[in-house]
C-alpha cells in the first residue's frame, strides 16, 4: 500500500491509518444515529413545539429513543455477525 506521497507504508502505518479510518466510521455513524433519533422521535412526539415538553412528550421520547436504539444495536450486532461470517467463509 502506498501513502499520500506514492511512498510504501509500514506495516505499522497501514494499521495506523486502518484504525483511523474505523474511528471515522464510528463516529459518521453516531452522528447518523443522533440525526435519525432527533427527527424520529421528535416527529412522533412533539404534536406541538413549545417552549418547554409536558410529561407526555418527555416520557414518549424516552420511550422512542430507547427503541430507537435498541434497534439500532440489533442491526449493528447482527450486520458485524453476518461480516464475521463472510469473513470466515473467505
Amino acid at each position: 500500500m502506498e501513502g499520500p506521497g506514492g511512498e510504501r507504508m509500514s506495516s505499522n502505518q497501514r494499521e495506523e491509518l486502518m484504525d483511523q479510518v474505523k474511528q471515522q466510521i464510528i463516529i459518521a455513524n453516531t452522528q447518523e444515529l443522533l440525526t435519525k433519533l432527533g427527527e424520529k422521535c421528535f416527529t412522533k412526539c412533539i404534536t406541538k413545539p413549545g417552549s418547554s415538553l409536558d410529561s407526555s412528550e418527555q416520557k414518549c421520547l424516552a420511550m422512542c429513543m430507547d427503541r430507537y436504539m435498541d434497534s439500532w444495536n440489533l442491526v449493528s450486532r447482527t450486520y458485524t455477525s453476518r461480516l464475521q461470517r463472510e469473513k470466515n467463509y473467505q
